[in-house]
């Protein structure tokens, strides 16, 4: 087990990384955990929610955050699991939860229990659920910078890789997007009702982290539309250049194509008037150039070419 327990101003922390079935010992003993509750702790991946005990003891959310793995370049969720009593906040989250890792090395400094535990339990979790959504916001922005240098030089790269980057940039949007969402549910229903054991003006701390996350959506919804811009755009490129190299592989076609009949014709096992004569080569290849710059003309006053 590898729990970190704090303690300041009458209010207690704990934190659980990776919990197992022998960490819910020291969470039935802050808090009357629920059946239900300790079952979702030890699972993974639960749906983002917000439950509240009947007897207005603790509220149990579950909420989601994006992890980018820079190794693979996909975007995954993390589950963070919190419980919130009068006096007592216990956090467990999976090994990919940087921002919680981070947070709780934070917290190991008296100066910073000061500031985030001695407002009480229900500022202590507008810090953590802050820290949580700020996190987000530098990979919205890594994105949105990847977008842009991907609409700079779309027409300057391989095509290949253009494709390659854009389908990339479209995977981590939608994961992005798959990820945050159902997170709305959980901080808008925070922020609309208010629990006198959080002590804290839940219109105006949790309100301000619904306004993150419809900055960070807004962000979303304007990267997904500039992509299928770029996805449209590499189509029609595509499809001009395909169509301008066959156009061109069909106007060989075309010109040789009475060339080749010529010289078949020419060839045949018959007998071919003035074929004896010593410049009938002569003559067959005036009559294919002439042939051929004639299919020239035509085509150059027909601006096929």
């Amino acid at each position: 087990m590898n729990q970190t327990l704090i303690q300041h101003a009458g209010l207690t922390l704990l934190s659980i990384p990776t919990p197992a079935e022998a960490d819910l010992a020291q969470v039935r003993s802050l808090v009357r955990l629920h059946p239900l509750h300790a079952e979702d702790v030890l699972s993974h991946l639960q749906r983002p929610k917000l439950d509240e005990e009947d007897e207005g003891d603790y509220l149990f959310l579950v909420l989601h955050i994006p992890t980018f793995d820079k190794t693979t370049r996909l975007t995954t969720a993390s589950e963070i699991d919190l419980v919130v009593a009068s006096r007592v906040l216990i956090a467990t989250y999976d090994a990919n939860a940087r921002p919680m890792f981070t947070l709780m090395e934070d917290l190991q400094s008296p100066e910073t229990q000061a500031r985030l535990m001695s407002r009480g339990v229900g500022f202590l979790l507008y810090s953590i659920l802050e820290a949580l959504l700020k996190y987000c916001f530098p990979m919205v922005y890594r994105l949105d910078q990847r977008v842009g240098q991907l609409q700079e030089t779309i027409f300057k790269q391989d095509a290949q890789k253009v494709v390659e980057e854009l389908s990339y940039l479209r995977r981590d949007v939608i994961s992005l997007r798959r990820i945050l969402h159902p997170n709305f549910d959980v901080i808008e229903s925070l922020a609309l009702q208010p629990r006198p054991f959080l002590n804290v003006d839940e219109d105006a701390y949790f309100g301000d982290l619904t306004d993150n996350l419809d900055k960070l959506w807004d962000m979303l919804e304007e990267q997904k539309e500039m992509i299928e811009g770029l996805d449209s755009t590499i189509f029609n490129w595509n499809s001009y250049r395909l169509n301008r190299e066959m156009k061109t592989f069909t106007l060989i076609s075309v010109i040789f194509l009475p060339l080749t009949l010529v010289a078949s014709i020419l060839g045949m096992n018959v007998v071919i008037p003035f074929g004896e004569h010593p410049l009938s080569l002569v003559f067959a290849l005036a009559f294919m150039a002439v042939l051929l710059l004639g299919m020239l003309a035509i085509f150059r006053r027909n601006r096929w070419l």
